[in-house]
């Protein structure tokens, strides 16, 4: 669950590397955001030469996240590590490549280009 001024990882290829959450966009509770939800975020660490900079004000999807989720049929699923995809404002990636497993729930929020781009999916 990502809550606001949580860190969360980047792990597409567009340069960020670090961001830090300060509005929830789209869930249910405003709260908390699970699997599948886009946030508002700045960039708090990027790389020098990548096409997103430093302070920055992103939307980001969450791909990935370490608190137990379960899941409709009953099994719990967790990653080691809160992490997200920077989308843009129609909601596609602006990465071209993602790493590391992404959850189910991201085809079922309606990220499927999400999916296309990523290595495995749980």
């Amino acid at each position: 669950m990502i809550q606001l001024r949580s860190r969360v990882k980047i792990v597409d290829n567009t340069g960020a590397k670090d961001i830090a959450c300060f509005k929830i966009m789209y869930h249910r509770s405003q709260r908390q955001a699970v699997l599948g939800d886009t946030i508002m975020a700045s960039v708090k660490v990027a790389k020098p030469h990548g096409q997103i900079k430093k302070k920055e004000v992103i939307r980001a999807v969450i791909i990935r996240q370490r608190a137990p989720y379960m899941r409709a049929d009953g099994t719990v699923i967790r990653f080691d590590d809160n992490a997200a995809v920077i989308v843009d404002n129609d909601g596609n990636p602006k990465g071209t490549k993602i790493a590391g497993p992404v959850a189910r729930e991201v085809r079922n929020a309606g990220f499927s280009k999400i999916i296309s781009l990523s290595q495995e999916v749980l």
